[in-house]
């Protein structure tokens, strides 16, 4: 079933056609949303309160305007910038500490890299780190991109290339000393 007819069900009193929605996004939702915010134990709750916004608003919704899908990631990152906002920001002092990559089966486990690589990542301004998650992660076209950041796909593609630039320069500073 579209995502238009079901939204006509749950617009024509049918509320538990909506369920079909959460089902269908909530996955992507709650990982976009989990590497935005880096915080697994809010990304659930902000997750619901996409939906419940997206719920709400539902009637704003305009099948002419945008697909669905785009819809509910920019509801998605405008709660997720909203929380960001009141989160305090890392400094680049505080990302990361070199990486002893000698004995890497007893210093570094994955999950120690995952971090590492997390804290990178949480680093980025955060329009690159959006663009970078939505292009790497959630594999969405430039095009929807643009239409999420409300901006044009140059712009996209100048962000995600800034954010990969920041990333690589900042992994090759971790691991200066270690390659000849």
């Amino acid at each position: 079933m579209e995502d238009t007819e079901i939204i006509k069900q749950v617009l024509q009193g049918d509320t538990d056609s909506f369920r079909l929605i959460v089902e269908r996004y909530q996955v992507s939702i709650i990982r976009y949303v989990g590497n935005m915010i880096n915080d697994n134990q809010i990304c659930e709750d902000i997750a619901q309160d996409v939906f419940l916004t997206a719920y709400k608003k539902l009637s704003s919704f305009d099948p002419y305007y945008s697909k669905f899908s785009t819809w509910l990631f920019v509801i998605a990152r405008n709660i997720s910038i909203n929380v960001l906002k009141k989160k305090k920001p890392l400094s680049m002092e505080e990302v990361p500490e070199k990486m002893n990559i000698e004995e890497p089966s007893d210093e570094l486990t994955k999950s120690e890299l995952f971090k590492k690589l997390d804290k990178i990542l949480n680093s980025l301004p955060l329009k690159q780190k959006e663009a970078f998650i939505l292009a790497e992660f959630e594999k969405l076209p430039y095009s929807k991109i643009a239409e999420i950041q409300g901006t044009r796909i140059g712009t996209v593609r100048s962000r995600i290339n800034r954010a990969k630039n920041n990333l690589k320069s900042t992994l090759l500073k971790d691991f200066e000393g270690y390659i000849s």
